[in-house]
């Protein structure tokens, strides 16, 4: 793989050689990859395989027992304001007592630093991201009052909000409708095409040619990562799932959707 970022640009990520452990278990080993352009990344792999342990270690949000990891050529802790971050939905506090808007609001936090607080235009921005994941109507709602996928919608706008370079969605379709699943990848597409990075921790084997330019496979090691024309095979999903017949299953049914196209 060539890990050469082009135009001698910064890679949008570099991870280079990354292991993690939990409790002095590794759980990634050796993870060594360069995401050079704006795309829309896949992150797939069976459970337990590292992903979500692979999009904290970019954040810095877990340590690593090695390696490094850049974002646009810096460290993570100079380049925090330019990323934003939908967490997977278990692990949010749906109780705490702030509003829809409270939560999108949060997004204008590193723009606006420690001392001041959201005034006119920051409120007027979350609206306005709100109107585009469909929850204006939502905006002064507690935020565990809405279902699941208002949930996610929520903070997909908080993400909006941030107006980030670099985007890390960990299972935003989990449990959410299909027309939530379309508003969230309509918008996916669309940072996209403002020149923005999405990377995905996704689950549904049969989307990713539809949705996806990327992917990486992932099982604690890299298996692959590229196009998903040239590496979204059966034979590198055999690598990743190994012998879990039901996910090959799937995972053959969208290879050969995707070359029927």
């Amino acid at each position: 793989m060539d890990r050469a970022p082009h135009q001698n640009r910064p890679a949008v990520i570099d991870i280079h050689d990354v292991t993690v452990a939990y409790h002095r278990k590794p759980v990634l080993w050796d993870i060594d990859l360069a995401i050079a352009e704006p795309s829309l990344v896949a992150v797939l792999g069976p459970n337990g395989a590292g992903k979500s342990t692979l999009v904290k270690a970019v954040l810095g949000l877990v340590p690593l027992v090695s390696g490094e990891v850049k974002v646009l050529g810096e460290r993570i802790s100079r380049e925090r304001k330019l990323i934003g971050y939908v967490p997977q939905r278990e692990s949010v506090d749906w109780d705490f007592p702030v509003t829809v808007l409270d939560v999108v609001l949060m997004g204008t936090y590193g723009r606006l630093g420690w001392f001041r607080r959201p005034g006119k235009s920051e409120r007027q921005s979350a609206m306005e991201c709100l109107e585009r994941v469909g929850l204006a109507p939502l905006a002064h709602q507690q935020i565990g009052q809405l279902s699941g996928g208002q949930q996610q919608r929520a903070f997909l706008a908080r993400a909006l909000a941030q107006d980030a370079v670099l985007y890390f969605m960990d299972e935003p379709m989990a449990g959410v409708d299909a027309a939530t699943e379309r508003v969230i990848f309509g918008l996916l597409r669309e940072l996209h095409s403002l020149g923005k990075t999405v990377v995905v921790v996704h689950h549904d084997l049969r989307t990713v040619p539809t949705y996806f330019d990327d992917v990486i496979l992932l099982n604690r090691r890299l298996v692959a990562y590229g196009k998903v024309e040239t590496t979204f095979t059966t034979e590198n999903l055999r690598k990743t799932y190994g012998g879990q017949l039901a996910a090959l299953e799937i995972a053959a049914e969208a290879v050969q959707a995707s070359a029927r196209e």
